[in-house]
């Protein structure tokens, strides 16, 4: 996988919940929760339209070569954009998630096959056959490039909403 984005402050966010444990203001954290993952969502929804927007080529066969349709009838591109989740927590190790979750992928759908397409070469098996390989391109970067752009923005975010839970609790 490419990595997940992980936006933390950790300290701030420690310290913050705390307080609003001690205060009882279960209603803010929930707020302070819900405002986070809507901060996360457009970097999700992004995600997920890169790549299924993702043009994904090959050098085509050669003459002569057999082929035919696929034997699975799930959409790559689809299934991995199904698959990026976001997660927010506040205790432990507080923050906010965006990921692949692996549980929700078929079993030959790996993280390394999510990195290959982030790099921008897929190399694999021709219909299952490990005697017979292809490999297909993509742009790099559908996955750093898109959490990039968005990075700066969430930081901002998370942290106005952690400076007006704090306003609301001192």
């Amino acid at each position: 996988m490419p990595g997940d984005i992980r936006i933390l402050g950790t300290g701030q966010l420690l310290d913050l919940q705390r307080k609003l444990r001690s205060a009882g203001h279960e209603n803010l954290r929930s707020s302070m929760q819900r405002r986070i993952r809507r901060a996360a969502e457009p970097l999700r929804n992004d995600l997920q339209d890169s790549i299924r927007h993702l043009a994904i080529t090959s050098s085509g066969r050669k003459a002569g070569k057999r082929g035919g349709p696929s034997p699975t009838t799930r959409p790559l591109r689809a299934t991995i954009a199904e698959s990026i989740r976001i997660s927010v927590r506040t205790t432990g190790d507080p923050g906010a998630k965006v990921w692949v979750d692996r549980g929700r992928l078929p079993h030959d759908i790996t993280n390394g096959l999510i990195k290959q397409l982030d790099d921008g070469r897929v190399r694999h098996p021709v219909f299952g056959n490990r005697k017979r390989w292809a490999q297909q391109s993509a742009p790099s970067g559908w996955w750093t490039k898109t959490v990039r752009q968005h990075t700066p923005r969430m930081e901002r975010e998370v942290a106005r909403v952690v400076d007006d839970v704090r306003r609301r609790i001192e």
